[in-house]
């Protein structure tokens, strides 16, 4: 912990030092002389204390998990690695083939540290570039640990927190789902008290697009699923996203086309176009009010699930309240909705303290 203090006021005072050196090192006359190549600098500083911020920011949500989970659970932070980028500038270079490090989070039950075997739940974090945030999800891993579950996030490819380049390793759709697989067999290989019989993957949003994608690719090394307000059809997001949500995923480092040039891309990436490969129990829940993944891409998921005669769970909440956000709040409401996916995944798991 005083680590990760220490490491957060070096960033802090990183970010001071940068903002006074790019002011001091830049006269005036050079702004009126060249102010393209001035605005192009500004620019550049202006990404470097975003990603600075970050940087904090994730020193800051990590204080939280280990400090506000230490009544019941113990916290580490481990590293293990993904597939080597897709994209590289230098394909030759020192380097370029190695495997990427991914940083995960393992979260133990103190109250059953002794059980002989534990079942084992993938937490898989949403947002396009995000991370496993304590702000956000600190409460629901909290009632998975209740319930004796272990737990393990990983801040795959993208995530926010490490800077630049790996910021730039976004595989949406792609290779992390290999990061979060991968974080489900360094858990068995290294934990013992891990039932590898008992492994489910749970997630939201993107990270429910995940959780799907997982499943889909990977039948037999998960027993269950539960994808919440999942990204479902990339095709039609791009339909009904603006055009710097677009820029995302063509940009260069990215995907490196849009949808237009390459459709089959998209749809390769999308759990709606890949739903005949359901063999897992899996549960969907969505909501028509969702301002982020608009209902339609769940609804063409259900129905390409349906279409090709697969047995699964959903529910299709009406105007929920908290929208996109509605089954993770704190009311009564999203507590009730919890209970559905906890039942749900208890019933496949069998955990030491299932819900009443």
């Amino acid at each position: 912990m005083e680590y990760a203090i220490e490491r957060g006021l070096r960033t802090a005072l990183a970010c001071f030092l940068l903002i006074c050196s790019s002011a001091l090192s830049t006269p005036a006359a050079e702004t009126a002389v060249a102010p393209d190549a001035t605005l192009e600098k500004l620019k550049s500083i202006e990404e470097s204390l975003t990603f600075l911020e970050q940087n904090l920011a994730k020193d800051l949500s990590d204080l939280m998990w280990f400090h506000r989970l230490d009544d019941i659970a113990t916290v580490d932070k481990i590293r293990y690695t993904g597939p080597p980028s897709r994209v590289t500038n230098n394909p030759t270079a020192q380097g370029a083939s190695n495997e990427i490090i991914i940083s995960a989070y393992t979260i133990f039950s103190k109250k059953y540290a002794q059980t002989p075997k534990l079942p084992l739940l993938m937490f898989v974090h949403g947002g396009v570039h995000a991370d496993f945030n304590a702000g956000e999800d600190i409460h629901i891993v909290r009632e998975l640990i209740e319930q004796g579950y272990a737990v393990i996030a990983p801040d795959y490819r993208g995530s926010t927190g490490y800077g630049r380049d790996y910021w730039r390793l976004i595989d949406y759709g792609g290779l992390e789902n290999a990061d979060v697989l991968a974080g489900k067999k360094w858990m068995i290989e290294n934990h013992a008290n891990i039932d590898p019989e008992r492994v489910g993957i749970l997630g939201w949003s993107h990270g429910g697009m995940i959780t799907l994608m997982n499943i889909f690719d990977n039948p037999t090394d998960y027993k269950v699923a539960y994808a919440g307000v999942p990204v479902s059809d990339l095709v039609a997001r791009m339909g009904y996203k603006g055009q710097s949500y677009r820029d995302l995923f063509s940009a260069q480092y990215h995907i490196g086309k849009t949808a237009e040039d390459n459709v089959n891309e998209y749809r390769r990436r999308s759990p709606a176009w890949n739903a005949d490969k359901l063999q897992s129990p899996l549960l969907i829940h969505t909501t028509t009010n969702d301002e982020d993944v608009n209902v339609l891409e769940v609804e063409h998921l259900i129905q390409a699930l349906k279409a090709a005669g697969k047995t699964f769970d959903y529910k299709i909440y009406t105007n929920a309240p908290g929208g996109h956000a509605f089954n993770r709040l704190d009311t009564k409401f999203a507590k009730d909705s919890r209970a559905e996916i906890y039942k749900f995944l208890a019933k496949h798991l069998n955990p030491p303290n299932p819900p009443n």
